[in-house]
């Protein structure tokens, strides 16, 4: 009898035990806000497992979430200076006294000059509007229009937009104003680094280091509780690169290739970079 009694006692605290885990995990997954780790005010970085698993690495998306009323975008290049050369995201920060630093779009053979336009108030780095069809916007010149905007050119007038900022940065578009995936599939696979404004106008640095097409990054990124609004490519491959360094937290993200992961993940490294979107705590 007592071994009946105690095999039925140790049923229920089974079952109770298995309850509580179950309403846990419902606690959990109703809540997918816990994946994020606040830095600071106003900043947080995000690590989510991606729903569809890479070939190779660790399959992680890395996003620092940032609120632009209290950090401030500054774009800086290699161009605007006679000694200006490339540095990765790190120096580039070291060097700049950034918070964080992500690519700034792609580059030409020169090592210095985007690929489209990209200019601030003292410095054209490349005057010439490319048919890319996303463009950043930041440092504002009226308080009336956002502090960070990603300007679609297929929904929107950006002659008319242009005059708002000081500071803007052409690239080619992933999620469009009407939060469509835009980019073809194709058969290639890299890291990706990527910029967006979610639909509370926070701004989002993203890194990929999995290597994935970019069509299905888009796909991933569109499944994460991000609430994206718009997003942009702005680097793939090895010069994929996102640093952060708030002083109590420092983290580096540099990409590769799928054959460079796949060889020697040890061999990946950051690479010098001519131009870097960076935030500095705001002062104004």
């Amino acid at each position: 009898m007592k071994r009946i009694l105690k095999a039925v006692f140790i049923c229920i605290l089974m079952a109770v035990v298995s309850a509580e885990a179950d309403q846990q995990t419902r606690v959990t997954d109703s809540k997918p806000d816990t994946v994020w780790e606040k830095l600071s005010d106003g900043l947080e970085l995000g690590f989510f497992h991606s729903p569809q698993p890479s070939e190779t690495g660790d399959s992680m998306i890395r996003v620092l979430r940032i609120d632009p009323a209290c950090y401030q975008l500054r774009l800086l290049n290699a161009s605007a200076s006679k000694k200006g050369r490339p540095l990765s995201a790190k120096e580039w920060c070291r060097q700049n006294g950034l918070v964080a630093a992500i690519n700034a779009s792609m580059y030409q053979a020169d090592l210095k000059a985007s690929v489209s336009l990209m200019r601030t108030k003292s410095h054209i780095n490349n005057p010439r509007l490319s048919k890319d069809m996303a463009i950043l916007a930041f440092d504002r010149n009226s308080p009336d229009v956002p502090l960070v905007k990603i300007i679609d050119r297929q929904c929107e007038d950006f002659k008319a937009w242009e005059k708002n900022y000081k500071t803007l940065i052409q690239s080619i578009r992933m999620i469009s104003c009407e939060g469509k995936n835009v980019w073809a599939q194709q058969t290639q696979k890299w890291s990706t680094a990527a910029m967006a404004v979610d639909s509370l106008g926070r701004v989002l640095f993203i890194h990929v280091g999995s290597p994935y097409s970019t069509h299905d990054v888009i796909d991933i990124l569109k499944k994460l509780p991000l609430s994206i609004d718009r997003a942009m490519y702005v680097e793939g491959g090895p010069q994929a690169q996102l640093y952060i360094n708030i002083g109590t937290h420092e983290y580096e993200f540099v990409g590769s290739y799928k054959l460079e992961i796949e060889e020697n993940v040890n061999s990946l490294f950051s690479r010098p970079i001519p131009n870097v979107v960076g935030i500095s705590l705001r002062k104004d």
